[in-house]
């Protein structure tokens, strides 16, 4: 696969059908009413593993060969993605071992782990885990299964914006949380081609600008690992195959502080009644805190994950 299509996307659906959740859209009065515009909830959050990363992973997994199957698959994430090829690998018949932070969140971890992976710890700040993920493809002869750059999971991805506008019609904007960028590349080429005219708009922390300084320059830029309670979007540059996607299709980068984030992720759970982890709620924030000029009618926001423990999700909003 050269590039990512549609046709791409759409049969990554057929694949993951029966499998995968097709997760519920939710809406609010009380939001519509807030921020001025009808917008469409998509609520990744209640997908397998708690949040959309399954999706991609699967994909990637079930396409797989026998043999390939047989030599286990590795994977390196702060969590979602290791929780995902964890269960994806599960249910492939194969083994899956997963490169995770020193400080990636205990739950995350656990979960991991619950789904018989094995996991290596490293630290995110002075390692490499794309060169230690390499180095155990290369001793172990497992495969690669990476959290955004790989066109499969760019394309599992991409039917969260399938199934929304399957359900929900043509929308004016489609808000989408960015880490690596592979959810807004599959989003962005499924939601560009049903719906003409969309205005595609990624959102990353305040302190992870990587994607908007990539946009301004034309190319990717490397920054620092960002320090921010959403460990899912920390990370340093975009991706090498998710960037030239994203800089045709995404309008722009907006960026929310944790503060903006927490209290989008107190909004969802008083109001949606809903449990949203940091990462998962900045695309919300960014509508909370305006940061959308020109806001149109119908706007669709990805809820990328919920998977955060009790104790810390207590202790961010006690502190917030």
């Amino acid at each position: 696969m050269a590039e990512l299509s549609l046709t791409d996307i759409q049969a990554a659906a057929s694949r993951i059908a029966g499998v995968a959740h097709r997760t519920p859209v939710l809406t609010s009065r009380t939001l519509d009413e807030r921020v001025g515009a009808q917008v469409f909830l998509k609520a990744e959050n209640f997908q397998r593993i708690g949040a959309f990363k399954f999706r991609g992973a699967f994909n990637a997994i079930s396409r797989l060969s026998p043999d390939e199957l047989a030599r286990g698959v590795v994977a390196y994430s702060s969590g979602n993605h290791a929780q995902a090829v964890a269960l994806a690998a599960q249910l492939a018949g194969t083994k899956a071992t997963n490169l995770m932070p020193a400080d990636a969140p205990p739950t995350k971890v656990a979960a991991t782990k619950g789904y018989g992976a094995e996991v290596v710890h490293y630290d995110r700040y002075t390692q490499d885990r794309a060169a230690l993920a390499m180095e155990l493809v290369a001793d172990r002869g497992m495969t690669l299964i990476p959290p955004y750059d790989h066109y499969d999971v760019m394309a599992g991805q991409g039917t969260v914006a399938l199934e929304l506008i399957e359900e929900v019609g043509q929308l004016g904007a489609l808000l989408v949380p960015v880490g690596g960028g592979g959810l807004m590349a599959g989003c962005a080429t499924a939601a560009t081609a049903l719906s003409p005219g969309i205005r595609m708009i990624g959102v990353e922390p305040a302190a992870g600008d990587d994607h908007a300084r990539s946009l301004a320059a034309g190319e990717r830029v490397t920054i620092d690992v960002p320090r921010t309670i959403a460990d899912g979007q920390a990370i340093s540059t975009p991706g090498e195959l998710t960037f030239p996607i994203n800089r045709r299709l995404v309008e722009a980068f907006e960026l929310v502080t944790d503060e903006e984030i927490l209290a989008a992720m107190t909004f969802a759970f008083e109001r949606l009644k809903i449990v949203l982890e940091p990462s998962g709620a900045s695309a919300l924030a960014a509508l909370l805190a305006g940061r959308i000029e020109g806001l149109p009618e119908r706007v669709g926001v990805v809820l990328s994950g919920g998977n955060i423990g009790l104790d810390r999700f207590r202790d961010l909003l006690t502190d917030s």
